[in-house]
């Protein structure tokens, strides 16, 4: 059984579960039209049910929630069935706090304060699917509220999508789009020259160091070696290689394989010679 605990629109309840005793948000056409505070209710055939994280933690829940426009709520949970159509299963707990990142996202745009992320183009790349969805979504906040978000924000909503698929949260997300990123300025200043962002090769090098800094960070190997192969063939991509891995298992505390200069120097020397 459910309390109201407020209608947020029509098209959206507040309420608190009985049973688990903890806040839940309903989303759905018209649930919200007549619904009073106290009133009890088993359960709204057809709408969405979502529980609540709270990470603006020195706020009672009830707080963050009447401090978000209900239109945020709806669109933000539009945005997650989008995700889940695509993807599959998503944690639906994200739903509070990506409408709290939205609604300060638009406020943000509105009093001409807008939060660069200098990471877009890399998060772009490491996580496509999340980053078309976060564009759907951006589409669906324009036509449900009127509000434009920029590219920049497009990119910090993608990361929200990813930690609903994955077991990182936005910051260790927005951490690896962060090393990713140191990685390819080292690897760009040892080959003494840019990479082409819209390159397949790019695009596979950056995939490979995503996973490559996951197994660094969770201390997993990688099954096949192939470093004695790429040290012999390829000495000057096998050092630079050797060169990043050092820094990324400083970075992340954590020793890295010596399987990972092999594999990182392959994709480093495929670059180096335009191969792809």
């Amino acid at each position: 059984m459910y309390k109201v605990v407020k209608a947020l629109n029509n098209n959206g309840i507040l309420a608190y579960d009985l049973k688990l005793r903890q806040e839940v948000i309903f989303l759905g056409a018209g649930i919200g039209f007549g619904k009073r505070p106290g009133e009890q209710f088993a359960g709204i055939p057809k709408a969405k049910l979502y529980t609540l994280l709270n990470q603006r933690r020195e706020l009672p829940l009830i707080k963050v929630v009447n401090g978000i426009q209900p239109v945020y709520l709806e669109a933000t949970g539009r945005l997650l069935e989008l995700a889940e159509k695509r993807f599959g299963k998503v944690n639906n707990d994200i739903l509070l706090p990506l409408a709290d990142h939205i609604a300060l996202a638009v406020k943000r745009m509105k009093e001409g304060k807008e939060l660069p992320n200098p990471f877009t183009a890399d998060i772009r790349t490491l996580f496509p699917e999340e980053f078309q969805t976060a564009c759907e979504g951006a589409k669906l906040l324009e036509e449900m509220a009127g509000c434009q978000i920029s590219k920049d924000e497009i990119g910090y909503i993608t990361l929200h999508i990813h930690s609903a698929l994955s077991d990182e949260d936005v910051a260790q997300s927005l951490t690896m789009a962060r090393l990713a990123r140191e990685c390819i300025e080292m690897i760009e200043e040892g080959m003494g020259g840019r990479l082409e962002e819209n390159s397949l090769g790019y695009s596979r090098l950056l995939s490979h160091i995503r996973y490559m800094l996951a197994r660094i960070r969770k201390g997993e190997k990688i099954p096949l070696d192939v470093e004695d192969y790429v040290r012999e063939q390829f000495p000057k991509a096998y050092a630079l290689a050797g060169q990043v891995c050092r820094r990324m298992g400083e970075k992340l505390g954590q020793p890295v394989h010596p399987e990972e200069n092999g594999f990182l120097g392959l994709h480093i020397q495929r670059v180096w010679t335009g191969e792809g």
